[in-house]
Protein backbone atom coordinates (compact mmCIF):
# COMPACT_ATOMS: atom_id res chain seq x y z
CA UNK A 1 0.00 0.00 0.00
CA UNK A 2 1.12 3.49 -0.82
CA UNK A 3 1.71 6.00 1.94
CA UNK A 4 0.10 8.62 -0.30
CA UNK A 5 -3.68 9.01 -0.47
CA UNK A 6 -5.57 8.49 -3.71
CA UNK A 7 -6.83 11.73 -5.28
CA UNK A 8 -10.59 11.19 -5.21
CA UNK A 9 -11.45 14.52 -6.85
CA UNK A 10 -9.36 17.43 -8.12
CA UNK A 11 -11.61 19.87 -6.33
CA UNK A 12 -13.54 20.18 -3.07
CA UNK A 13 -16.87 18.60 -2.18
CA UNK A 14 -19.50 21.16 -1.16
CA UNK A 15 -21.58 19.71 1.67
CA UNK A 16 -24.37 21.25 3.69
CA UNK A 17 -23.55 20.27 7.27
CA UNK A 18 -25.90 20.32 10.25
CA UNK A 19 -24.91 21.94 13.54
CA UNK A 20 -23.81 19.39 16.14
CA UNK A 21 -23.55 16.50 13.66
CA UNK A 22 -20.31 14.54 13.27
CA UNK A 23 -18.87 13.77 9.84
CA UNK A 24 -16.00 11.41 9.10
CA UNK A 25 -13.90 12.58 6.16
CA UNK A 26 -12.11 9.98 4.04
CA UNK A 27 -8.37 10.63 4.26
CA UNK A 28 -7.24 7.72 2.06
CA UNK A 29 -9.24 8.53 -1.08
CA UNK A 30 -10.52 4.96 -1.44
CA UNK A 31 -14.07 5.48 -0.15
CA UNK A 32 -16.93 5.00 -2.61
CA UNK A 33 -18.90 7.50 -0.48
CA UNK A 34 -16.69 10.58 -1.02
CA UNK A 35 -15.94 12.78 0.76
CA UNK A 36 -16.88 10.55 3.67
CA UNK A 37 -15.36 7.35 5.03
CA UNK A 38 -16.87 3.97 4.15
CA UNK A 39 -14.19 1.86 5.85
CA UNK A 40 -12.06 1.38 2.71
CA UNK A 41 -8.97 2.52 4.64
CA UNK A 42 -8.75 -0.88 6.33
CA UNK A 43 -5.19 -2.26 6.09
CA UNK A 44 -3.79 1.17 5.16
CA UNK A 45 -2.04 3.67 7.38
CA UNK A 46 -4.96 6.08 7.03
CA UNK A 47 -7.78 6.91 9.41
CA UNK A 48 -10.86 9.07 8.85
CA UNK A 49 -10.87 12.60 10.23
CA UNK A 50 -13.79 13.58 12.45
CA UNK A 51 -15.44 16.93 11.73
CA UNK A 52 -18.13 18.29 14.06
CA UNK A 53 -20.24 21.05 12.57
CA UNK A 54 -20.34 24.09 14.83
CA UNK A 55 -23.17 25.57 12.79
CA UNK A 56 -25.44 24.57 9.92
CA UNK A 57 -23.84 25.84 6.70
CA UNK A 58 -22.07 24.80 3.52
CA UNK A 59 -18.49 23.65 3.93
CA UNK A 60 -15.96 22.43 1.39
CA UNK A 61 -14.38 19.07 2.21
CA UNK A 62 -11.07 18.33 0.51
CA UNK A 63 -11.34 15.99 -2.47
CA UNK A 64 -7.67 15.76 -3.46
CA UNK A 65 -6.59 14.57 0.02
CA UNK A 66 -3.59 16.93 -0.05
CA UNK A 67 -5.00 19.65 2.23
CA UNK A 68 -3.00 21.01 5.12
CA UNK A 69 -6.29 21.85 6.86
CA UNK A 70 -7.95 18.41 6.98
CA UNK A 71 -10.74 17.76 6.44
CA UNK A 72 -11.46 21.08 4.79
CA UNK A 73 -10.18 22.29 1.44
CA UNK A 74 -7.26 24.70 1.55
CA UNK A 75 -6.80 25.06 -2.21
CA UNK A 76 -4.06 22.41 -2.48
CA UNK A 77 -5.85 20.97 -5.53
CA UNK A 78 -4.72 24.06 -7.45
CA UNK A 79 -1.12 22.81 -7.17
CA UNK A 80 -1.81 19.33 -8.58
CA UNK A 81 -0.32 18.40 -11.91
CA UNK A 82 -2.68 17.25 -14.63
Amino acid sequence: MSDMPIIANKGPYKVEVVEGKNYFWCACGRSKNQPFCDGSHKDTGFSPVKYTATESKNVFFCGCKQTGNAPLCDGSHNKLED
